[in-house]
């Protein structure tokens, strides 16, 4: 695997050089540069995975640097380089987008895991983009929302899957969105143009879904005053999509096997069979290989089902989707209200990213149309959320993904201010009269601003570590 291509840009020798060197120990390809002017040719001549540049430099400063690296390549990730002294700058920078800043001095060990960190956002990025532009190509509108490494795998066996004839089982809690990605594997296929019939195996008594599913001819039974076309039939060319394939009784089960074996139905009631070319894309909440284990499930019909599995997520195993669903649910439900809903604010986001989301999507969702139905202004406050979101007894004590970051990955300016406290309070050994006066803030703010952000500023006035 080739190695990451990084650039720093520093004016300070002693600091570019101490980056090099730790970078280059760590396998990555790095070039230097003295100045913005260098390092923005540079960017000009060829892709760049990380950009490290120093805020201060000569005429062409750090923030230059990132605007243009924004406009060159957008997806190559920009950390800043600043010191104590400059908080604002690094602020200013988050805003335009930069990935994260290092805080000088810097030890190597915060350089080895900014670096990692980085790239790897750079990483998901660009291959999220390549996978979502793969299925672009195919349907131009794709329902799938979400770049992060668990949808990412996601997105690939959608990807290979959409051009094959086999079946798919989609396993994943409910209102993870498993008919979403049916349907995307649908519309991106060759049976696009066909039909896609849904069918919920768990919403009708057996009797009357086998009718459904297979149809029935005249006088089959009571009621049955004419004939009818199955469900299979209907969905000839195309796909069929069996939600809650595990609540199937034996009955249904036998018929399906045969139908998915022989790939020929006979409707209830009939005589002759009927030919029929039908993908199965089945979803199950349930864990079909215990129902076996248990006798309450055909072992030949589940291996029938099993040819490729696909299992979503829960919300939960991929908070760092929230912001991005959040603002797609936003856009959705905010078109055509009486007043502009134009975003969410960061405490209304904390409160999204440390919910448990039993409902996992479909309740994000639902509670993002109710905020945007509630709102009196143009962002969302916590006051817009249904009331359990506000309860600590549902909210998670950890979360996965930074809280407060957007959908592109980048720092709140809260989390970014946090931080550097944080670092400030570390390099000074828990010194708060130092630590205030590198802040530029009396002791007092800083007590305050601790207060805000949970830290333990510890009983001694002059020392003490801060975690």
């Amino acid at each position: 695997m080739q190695a990451a291509n990084i650039l720093v840009a520093d004016d300070d020798a002693v600091a570019r050089d101490l980056l090099v060197e730790a970078l280059k120990k760590e396998g990555y390809a790095v070039e230097a540069f003295a100045s913005g002017e260098e390092i923005i040719a540079r960017g000009r001549q060829g892709r760049v995975d990380l950009v490290l540049t120093d805020i201060r430099m000569g005429a062409v400063d750090g923030l230059t640097v990132l605007r243009e690296f924004k406009r060159m390549s957008p997806d190559t990730a920009v950390v800043v380089l600043t010191s104590f002294g400059s908080l604002e700058g690094a602020i200013e920078a988050i805003k335009q987008g930069a990935y994260d800043y290092l805080a000088k001095p810097f030890k190597k060990e915060d350089i080895t895991l900014v670096v990692k960190r980085s790239l790897d956002h750079c990483r998901l990025v660009r291959e999220n983009a390549r996978i979502r532009e793969e299925l672009k190509t195919k349907d131009e509108w794709s329902p799938l929302v979400g770049s992060s490494p668990a949808m990412l795998e996601v997105y690939t066996l959608v990807a290979r899957v959409t051009e094959s004839k086999s079946t798919v089982l989609l396993q994943g809690e409910s209102g993870t969105g498993k008919e979403l990605v049916a349907r995307a594997i649908h519309a991106n296929g060759p049976r696009r143009d066909k039909p896609f019939i849904p069918v919920n195996c768990g919403a009708l008594p057996d009797t009357l879904l086998e009718s459904e599913m297979f149809g029935y001819e005249k006088g089959a039974f009571t009621g049955a005053v004419g004939n009818k076309v199955g469900l299979f039939e209907s969905a000839n060319g195309g796909t069929l999509f069996l939600d809650e394939i595990g609540e199937l009784g034996q009955a249904v089960q036998v018929k399906l096997l045969r139908v998915m074996q022989d790939h020929e139905v006979r409707r209830v009631g009939g005589t002759a069979s009927t030919k029929v070319d039908v993908r199965i894309i089945a979803a199950t909440n349930r864990d079909l290989e215990q129902l076996v284990k248990e006798g309450k499930y055909r072992d030949d019909l589940f291996y029938r089902l099993n040819v490729v599995r696909i299992t979503l997520p829960s919300l939960v195993e991929r908070r760092e989707d929230i912001p991005m669903l959040a603002h797609h649910f936003l856009e959705k439900y905010a078109t055509g209200t009486a007043h502009v809903v134009r975003g969410v604010l960061p405490e209304t986001m904390k409160l999204l990213m440390q919910y448990r989301w039993p409902g996992n999507v479909r309740e994000l969702e639902n509670a993002i149309e109710r905020a945007v139905s509630l709102s009196h202004g143009p962002f969302l406050t916590p006051d817009d959320l249904p009331a359990q979101l506000r309860r600590p007894e549902h909210l998670s004590k950890e979360t996965t993904g930074a809280i407060g970051h957007s959908d592109e990955g980048c720092l709140s300016l809260e989390e970014v201010e946090r931080r550097h406290i944080v670092r400030v309070l570390k390099e000074t050994k828990g010194n708060k009269v130092r630590a205030a006066k590198i802040l530029g803030i009396d002791r007092r703010t800083l007590y305050r601003m601790a207060e805000r952000f949970g830290l333990d500023l510890g009983d001694d006035a002059d020392s003490g570590e801060v975690e």
